[in-house]
């Protein structure tokens, strides 16, 4: 059965999730904003997305961009969990792997380090 939580409370375990990444990680993080959405209009069940430019891929042109955008999406992560810990979990997963993408880290690396 699906975890129900308020949108809030969702959020703040987001920002939880954030707090808990290295200070050398979170100061890394250049120009990316991150929401929470309900789901993604076109795959319902994605969990988390990273749209941008990866930290690995900018060079000297990379001016005057719009930030980029990392969205965890709160109905799928609360329809997989059955428990608030299992939510808990589940997006600290969900925002490294996003986070990982902002770094340059593809989904085969992840896979690899168990971040899948």
């Amino acid at each position: 059965m699906p975890v129900e939580m308020t949108r809030a409370r969702f959020e703040e375990l987001v920002s939880d999730a954030l707090d808990l990444l290295p200070q050398e990680f979170a100061r890394a993080m250049n120009n990316v904003v991150v929401l929470v959405e309900d789901h993604h209009p076109e795959e319902p069940e994605l969990l988390g997305l990273y749209e941008g430019i990866a930290l690995t891929e900018r060079d000297h042109d990379y001016t005057g961009v719009l930030p980029d955008h990392i969205t965890i999406y709160r109905e799928p992560l609360l329809q997989m969990c059955e428990t608030e810990q299992d939510v808990i979990d589940e997006v600290a997963i969900t925002v490294v792997h996003e986070i990982a993408h902002h770094f340059g880290i593809d989904d085969d690396r992840l896979h690899q380090l168990g971040w899948s």
